[in-house]
Order: structure tokens, then C-alpha cells, then sequence
């Protein structure tokens, strides 16, 4: 009877252990509270040192921004002193023609007088000298009867009327010469006075550009230093997280262990008690596929003909004072940072230059100043704005300009050593109403 009770058991359980899942494995290292506890006050700590020197970085990089921002409008201003010398030129160049001219019919005016007066002066002389109180003595030689006489005498008189009255003529013109040409001295002046005003503009100008490029080179430095120690800081605070994440992922790992463990008893247990009960496993159930949304088709309109024409020109240069109604072109020198950037040597655009060459497209020619584009066409709120109008920053629209796309993206060509690109809209220095052309 026993020998038949212990082949029962036996029987059991080799049903138990061979119906019995894998086995679970040794615990794996099982940290304690204490260290648990010590790795995230460590971790908590290198957080708040890092939440501490992000909030100086974000500082430092706002003041970094801000001196960007500075020289972006200072170089704005200098082109729009460099537009406004050339608009001085031009038009100092054309009152110096009318000057010309003026006087050129003065002195015409005032040669023909000289010769009428010389004439009337013969005139009078040679009657003098012929003794008479009618006319020249000669005049008379000849008559053959009192009205011949008569005649002549009436002729002289009438030559003498015809010189004074050509005489008369001719002063008026001369006196009409020469209030063209004091009117035209005036405006002579005038547009030199404009001419000086505008090339002094455009000193001034370039000088407020030399010290911000030299307040924001004199921050590169700082700027890289500060670079460097937030990819420090940022290191230092995934190795803490890290060492954190670590020990607590020990301490899951164990606990799931545990309950595995626990789980792997207890099935045992209902096993030998149960004489090898199986357990059915689920198989997943698949997912049906998520629709796709198809994206509209672009409108071909006036405002996508502009759009196009600016994206078509994603990759090209920066250049500094780069860019006109025709395409790239080679940009000017400032002083500093688009000179060291070599913006001159290259050919491409900046933002103002890549406006004039997007809206030519359509027909719509602005000038290379940001400042006179955001007064260019009808102003719009900013929450209102829509894709082809142009955005602005700075004072007056001074700073910088981009041309909207839709869903918060922009096209621009942003500074030196960078290329025309895709952008999300930055809303700091943004100014209130965008401009629309079209």
C-alpha cells in the first residue's frame, strides 16, 4: 500500500514540474531604500543646479538675441542711408543739369541785350554824327521830293522804335533767364543740402553699426563659454538621472522578480494541488489600420506665385545687402559681421533683398529696406496675418522681414553664414500688424 502511494505522489509530481512554466530566474540586485533615497536627492540636486544655470543661459542668450537683434537694425538703417545717398545723388545730379541750363540761357539772354544795346548805340551814334535832329544825314541823300523826304524820315524813325521795343524784348528775356537761373541755384542748393544730410545720415548710420557689431562680437566669447558650460551642465545632468534611472529601474526589475516569483509559488502550489492544471495563453489581437488624411492640393494664385518665388530660393547665401528684383547678387561690405562672414565675396540674398526678388514676381517691386517695405501695402493684425504677407521686427519693421507661409512657418534669409530657410515665426520683437501686398 505504501509503495502504491508513494508512485501516486511520484506521479503528481513529475506532472507538476513538467507542466510548470521556465523556472524564474535568480533575483537580480535588489538596491536599498537608503541608496534609492541618496541617488535622487543627488539627482534632485545636479536638477535644480541645472534649472538654476538654464535660467542664467536663457538670460544670456536673450541678451545675445537682443545685441543680433541691435545689429540686424543698425544694418538695416545703413541701407536705407545707402538708399537715401542715392536718391540725394540722383537728384542733386539733376539740379546741377537744370543749374547748368539755367544759366546757360542767362548768359545767352544777357549776350543777345550786350548786342542789342551795341547796335542801338551805332545807331544813335551815326545820327548824332550826321548833324540832325530826324534821323542820319545820309538817310536824306537822294530825295527826290518832300515825300520822299517825308518817307525817309519816317523809316528812320521807325528803325529807332523797332530797336528800342527788340531791345525792350530782349531785356524782359534777360530778366526771365535770370530768375530761371536763381530758381535753379536754389534748387541747386537745396538738393546739395539734401546730399550732405544724407551722406552724413549714412556715416552716422554705419558708425551705430560698428558699435553694435563690436557689442556683439565683444559677447562671442562669453557666448561660446556659456555654450560650453550648458552642454557641461547638461551632461552633468543625464549622469545623475542616469545613476537615478538606474537604481530605480534595479529596484522594478526586483520587485517584478518578487511578484514573478510570487506568481511562479503560487502556480506550483495550485498544480500539485490540482494534479496539473494548464494555463491557456491569449494571443494578441491585430489593430486595424489608421486612415491617412490626404494633404491639400497648393492654390494658384497671385500669393502662391510669390511664395514659390521665395522658396525656390531655399539654400541660397546670406549676403548682406545681397539680393534685388532680378535675383542674388553680391553683397556689401558692413564693418563686421558680414564682413567677417565674407559677405561681400558672396552672392546671395538678405531679408529685405529676398522680399524685392519674391514679390517682382507678381509685378510688385519694393525697396532694399525693410523699414519701407512694413509702409509698402495695408497693414493687417498679427493674428489675423495670412500666407504671402510679410512679417517684421525692430522698430518700424527696421530690424527684420520674412514672408509668411502658413501654419506658423515662415521663409527668410536670417543673418550671415546661414542660408535661406524654413523657420517657425518668432514672436519675440515681432511687431504688431504684418504688411499685405497683394
Amino acid at each position: 500500500m505504501l509503495t502504491r502511494l508513494s508512485a501516486v505522489v511520484a506521479v503528481l509530481m513529475t506532472a507538476v514540474l513538467t507542466g510548470t512554466a521556465a523556472a524564474v530566474p535568480p533575483p537580480p540586485p535588489n538596491p536599498s531604500d537608503a541608496e534609492i533615497s541618496a541617488s535622487r536627492a543627488e539627482a534632485d540636486a545636479k536638477a535644480a543646479r541645472v534649472g538654476e544655470l538654464t535660467g542664467r543661459l536663457t538670460q544670456a542668450e536673450s541678451r545675445l538675441q537682443e545685441l543680433l537683434d541691435d545689429v540686424s537694425y543698425k544694418r538695416e538703417l545703413a541701407n536705407k542711408a545707402r538708399v537715401d545717398l542715392e536718391t540725394a545723388i540722383s537728384e542733386a545730379e539733376a539740379a546741377r543739369r537744370d543749374a547748368t541750363n539755367a544759366r546757360v540761357e542767362a548768359d545767352a539772354a544777357s549776350a543777345a541785350v550786350e548786342k542789342s544795346r551795341l547796335e542801338l548805340d551805332e545807331f544813335a551814334a551815326a545820327s548824332y554824327a550826321q548833324g540832325t535832329t530826324v534821323g542820319s544825314f545820309s538817310a536824306y541823300i537822294g530825295a527826290k521830293s518832300p515825300e520822299d523826304l517825308l518817307a525817309r524820315a519816317q523809316m528812320l524813325e521807325a528803325v529807332s522804335a523797332s530797336s528800342l521795343n527788340r531791345l525792350d524784348q530782349v531785356t524782359r528775356d534777360q530778366g526771365t533767364a535770370a530768375n530761371l537761373d536763381s530758381a535753379a541755384r536754389a534748387a541747386l542748393k537745396n538738393a546739395e543740402t539734401k546730399q550732405a544730410a544724407a551722406d552724413e545720415a549714412k556715416k552716422v548710420a554705419e558708425q551705430a553699426q560698428q558699435v553694435a557689431v563690436e557689442a556683439h562680437s565683444s559677447q562671442a566669447a562669453a557666448t561660446a563659454e556659456l555654450q560650453s558650460n550648458k552642454d557641461a551642465v547638461e551632461r552633468e545632468l543625464a549622469s545623475a538621472r542616469g545613476a537615478a534611472n538606474g537604481l530605480e529601474a534595479q529596484r522594478q526589475q526586483y520587485d517584478q522578480w518578487t511578484e514573478a516569483k510570487r506568481r511562479e509559488d503560487e502556480e506550483n502550489a495550485r498544480r500539485a494541488a490540482a494534479a496539473a492544471a494548464q494555463v491557456a495563453q491569449a494571443a494578441p489581437r491585430p489593430q486595424a489600420p489608421r486612415p491617412v488624411a490626404s494633404a491639400p492640393a497648393p492654390s494658384g494664385n497671385r500669393v502662391q506665385t510669390v511664395i514659390n518665388r521665395a522658396l525656390a530660393q531655399r539654400g541660397v547665401i546670406y549676403a548682406w545687402g545681397g539680393g534685388n528684383h532680378y535675383g542674388p547678387t553680391y553683397g556689401v561690405r558692413d564693418g563686421g559681421v558680414a564682413d567677417a562672414h565674407g559677405d561681400w565675396r558672396k552672392i546671395g540674398f538678405d531679408c529685405s533683398g529676398l522680399m524685392m526678388y519674391s514679390f517682382a514676381a507678381v509685378g510688385v517691386y519694393l525697396p532694399h529696406y525693410s523699414g519701407y517695405q512694413y509702409n509698402s501695402g495695408r497693414k493687417v493684425p498679427l493674428a489675423q496675418m495670412a500666407p504671402g504677407d510679410m512679417i517684421f521686427w525692430g522698430p518700424g519693421g527696421g530690424t527684420h522681414v520674412a514672408l509668411y507661409l502658413g501654419g506658423g512657418m515662415m521663409v527668410e534669409a536670417p543673418h550671415s553664414g546661414a542660408v535661406v530657410r524654413i523657420s517657425p515665426v518668432r514672436y519675440g520683437g515681432i511687431m504688431p500688424y504684418v504688411t499685405r501686398m497683394l
